[in-house]
């Protein structure tokens, strides 16, 4: 298979590699050397598209046209733009879909500024190859949702790129560090980017590297730490400039340049330059840096842990740590890194290039070229559907390994139903509505009795962790199958809170699902009770109806409040005020369907 090669996507820059042999090396610019790629696009009035250094360079004087950053709005919507991120850019009009930037009257996409990055690299990659290059592999957070795996996948056909395969960048970092070489080893990924933070606990077997936990952020990474520090500078100019667009967009970049130069030395300085002509000096000691960024680099420790609970792992099993990212190069990182798994975090790859290497080794696993290796990541949110009482039904559970199919079996909860809704819900409360919803569609059924109906749902996560939902009826042989394609993402908050929500509310969570549950049980049955009352009064005893209706409104008083333990007791005394009649009914169903037929009949 010609022409696959291996892409880092970042979120600061991004790069391109191949497997040469059984080594993976970085494709470099053909015209000046350079092998980070800025992820960095100007949209000029003129119509004419800057990419790389051009367009970073251009982020000062032209701060409204150029785009930084981009990664961070993939998959989002309108609704999850911040007020920060209305100073830096300009967006399309518009109050809900999907994240546009407003480009002098165009509507652009994130995933069409993230394809121009691409298709640089792609032409670095044909011009260093001497052949077209197709297909690729392209590396995503390991913590990225459906839909923000969609929007990078789009990018890439955008760029005329065949993704072959989306590979968890926490992964792809283990597999450049040549971990593959030892057995039975558990690995830690610490994985800080510009944009955002991802770790997973993996665990190699014989060749086979098998994610057992993914934890992390979205819109946690080297740029906060920038943010913060800009803010600093910002508090050392004239008041009257603070919200001058062009200033804060120098900030920004001299932030991030004061940012790599305290990794080496213990304090910087840097001169702000004003419009009005004037010079402002402004000096940041390590020690200062480390106070800014002390919360913003604590933030980590959670996913961390989780990651590790989730494995069902303590710190002293994990045998080795890797730091990847350009932000784990800051030495208040490092030692948080160390102080959270007990032992240095291995460095010695560049962090800028070592998820690129890792994409490169899995294009070459993909070609053939290195066949004694198999990844094996997971689903990072558990993913079902809503059942009656808004409960929510897993059907994959969080950390899955892919590629993953399930099945379960539905029915109808009520009478003479035409369709059934399928609600595709991801997440980990108990209840439907605190989940995040990903799709609907009906699938019609031929109308029945309640229970009646067979429904089976199958949730299909292939390799790149991308999810589609079948539904047949059993019955009628009916069925549809979507590839779930939400229109956005999640918030920057939203993946973190869904797991933390989930510990915190877990004991609340629990009882309202056996509320909803028991609820949904006691309407069913008195239900059928009125209707079986109806069609057979005359098979009733005497005071038999009376008791019954007595146990039916004591079964409607308990589900109308919110003791689930009340509700089974009213449930199992009608059930059991009603077994006689129940009884009779089955006696005359079963009379009458042998009535005046032979034995050779039956």
């Amino acid at each position: 298979m010609a022409g696959v090669v291996g892409i880092d996507l970042g979120t600061t820059n991004s790069l391109v590699a191949v497997l040469d042999g059984n080594t993976p090396r970085i494709l470099p610019d053909p015209d000046t050397g350079e092998r980070l790629l800025p992820s960095a696009v100007t949209f000029l009035p003129t119509g004419e598209v800057l990419v790389g250094r051009r367009a970073r360079a251009m982020a000062t004087e032209r701060p409204l046209d150029t785009i930084l950053s981009v990664k961070r709005f993939m998959g989002l919507g309108f609704e999850h733009v911040s007020d920060a991120d209305r100073r830096r850019y300009r967006f399309a009009s518009a109050t809900e879909g999907p994240v546009r930037f407003d480009m002098h009257g165009r509507a652009v996409t994130p995933p069409e500024v993230s394809a121009h990055v691409l298709r640089e690299l792609k032409r670095w990659a044909e011009a260093a190859l001497g052949e077209d290059v197709t297909k690729a592999v392209l590396t995503v957070p390991a913590y990225f949702n459906d839909t923000q795996r969609q929007a990078t996948r789009d990018a890439g056909r955008l760029a005329g790129l065949e993704v072959l395969r989306l590979v968890n960048e926490p992964t792809a970092a283990a597999l450049a560090y040549g971990l593959d070489q030892d057995d039975d080893t558990t690995i830690a990924v610490y994985d800080l980017g510009g944009g955002t933070f991802d770790v997973s606990i993996l665990k190699l077997r014989r060749g086979v590297f098998e994610v057992l936990a993914t934890g992390g952020d979205t819109r946690l990474g080297g740029d906060d730490l920038d943010v913060v520090l800009a803010e600093r500078l910002l508090d050392e100019i004239p008041e009257s400039w603070r919200e001058h667009v062009q200033i804060r967009a120098q900030i920004l970049a001299m932030a991030e340049q004061v940012k790599c130069a305290l990794s080496d030395r213990e304090r910087t300085k840097v001169e702000v330059a004003l419009p009005e002509g004037g010079v402002v000096d402004v000096t940041v000691t390590r020690a200062d840096f480390d106070v800014l960024a002390g919360p913003i680099v604590e933030r980590t420790s959670a996913p961390c842990r989780q990651a590790l609970k989730d494995a069902g792992l303590q710190i002293g099993d994990v045998a080795v740590v890797v730091a990847v990212g350009g932000a784990t190069r800051v030495p208040l990182v490092r030692t948080h890194v160390e102080r959270l798994f007990g032992r240095p975090p291995l460095t010695e790859l560049n962090p800028d290039e070592v998820v690129a290497l890792g994409a490169g080794i899995q294009a070459g696993i993909l070609t053939g070229k290195k066949g004694d290796m198999l990844l094996l990541d997971v689903v990072p949110l558990s993913l079902g559907i809503e059942t009656m009482g808004d409960v929510f039904s897993r059907v994959i559970d969080r950390n899955s390994t892919i590629p993953v199919g399930v099945k379960e079996n539905f029915t109808n909860p009520v009478d003479d139903q035409r369709g059934i809704e399928i609600h595709v819900l991801q997440g980990e409360r108990e209840l439907a509505s605190d989940n995040r919803s990903l799709a609907h569609f009906t699938i019609p059924i031929d109308p029945t009795p309640a229970g009646v109906a067979r429904l089976e749902v199958m949730f299909l996560v292939d390799a790149n962790g991308i999810l589609s939902v079948t539904a047949r009826d059993l019955r009628s042989g009916r069925e549809r199958t979507v590839e779930v394609k939400p229109s956005y993402g999640l918030s920057d908050t939203e993946l973190e809170r869904m797991l933390e929500e989930s510990i915190d509310h877990a004991e609340e969570d629990v009882r309202q699902r056996q509320i909803r549950e028991a609820r949904v049980d006691c309407e069913a049955i008195v239900n059928a009770s009125r209707k079986q009352l109806r069609a057979h009064a005359e098979l009733l005893g005497e005071d038999e109806a009376a008791r019954i209706g007595a146990a039916m409104d004591a079964v409607q008083a308990a589900a109308a409040g919110e003791d689930y333990v009340r509700m089974r007791d009213a449930y199992d005394a009608l059930a059991d005020v009603s077994e006689p009649f129940a009884r009779r009914i089955m006696d005359r169903a079963l009379t009458e369907s042998v009535e005046g037929r032979s034995l050779d009949d039956l």
